[in-house]
Parts: C-alpha cells; sequence; structure tokens
C-alpha cells in the first residue's frame, strides 16, 4: 500500500506542476496623457496565467516569509518606448513599457511587478485613439 501512495503522491506533483500555465500573454493597453490629444492603443505581452501553488494548515506557526505564494511573474523582459501624438512642447510624450519575453513561476519581485490583483476599469481611452506600430527607443 506504501508504495501506490507515494507513486500516486510522485504523479500528482508531476501532473501539478505540468498544469503551471504561466506564459506571455497578449494585452492591449490604453495610455493617454490629460495635455496630449490622442490616446495610444498599445498591443504587449504580459505575464498570465496559473501557478501550483499549496495552503498549508499550520500556517499560524509559520513566519510571514515563509507564507508567499507562487505567482506567474516575468522571467525575462525588455521595455519599449512609444511616443503619444498630439503633445505640446512642453510634455514629455515618451512612454516606456515592459515586454515579457519569458515567465516564470515565482516569488513576487516588486522592484518590477505589482504584486496586488486588483481589478481596474481604467483601461479605456477618454480621447481620440491612435494605434502603436512602431516604438521609439530612447
Amino acid at each position: 500500500m506504501t508504495a501506490i501512495f507515494l507513486i500516486s503522491m510522485l504523479f500528482g506533483l508531476l501532473c501539478g506542476q505540468a498544469t503551471s500555465f504561466c506564459i506571455p500573454t497578449e494585452y492591449m493597453m490604453h495610455v493617454e496623457r490629460k495635455e496630449c490629444d490622442y490616446c495610444l492603443t498599445i498591443n504587449t505581452t504580459i505575464c498570465a496565467g496559473y501557478c501550483m501553488t499549496r495552503d498549508i494548515n499550520g500556517k499560524q506557526f509559520l513566519p510571514k516569509y515563509a507564507l508567499s505564494q507562487d505567482v506567474c511573474t516575468y522571467g525575462d523582459f525588455i521595455y519599449k518606448t512609444v511616443e503619444i501624438p498630439g503633445c505640446p512642447r512642453h510634455v514629455s510624450p515618451y512612454f516606456s513599457f515592459p515586454v515579457a519575453v519569458s515567465c516564470k513561476c515565482g516569488k513576487c519581485n516588486t522592484d518590477y511587478s505589482d504584486c496586488v490583483h486588483e481589478i481596474t476599469k481604467t483601461n479605456y481611452c477618454t480621447k481620440p485613439q491612435q494605434s502603436y506600430l512602431v516604438g521609439v527607443s530612447i
């Protein structure tokens, strides 16, 4: 009985890791500045997906750092810079954003990631739209 239990545990762990789908995913964001005439629609990639995690019963006995769960986060990323059209001379028209190259399941690094998942309803344009075609490197 012990061998069957160990084999089923090993199989469960392997299948759990295989179902961790954390991949670069297409994302459309809208960027505008109140001083500029247009809103820019940008197609980029972000990290999204499911990471296997475990919630243990004895969490009241563990230190807080031992309780953090894995999230889908950036493995590698690059920054691209675009120019928002219709900005007056005194306003910088440049906007930089990360582009996910690869993703991984791991601890959330607050140096470059927003680790709080909150639904925002601000990803829309209030001005005429321009689509991003070619980036400008700074």
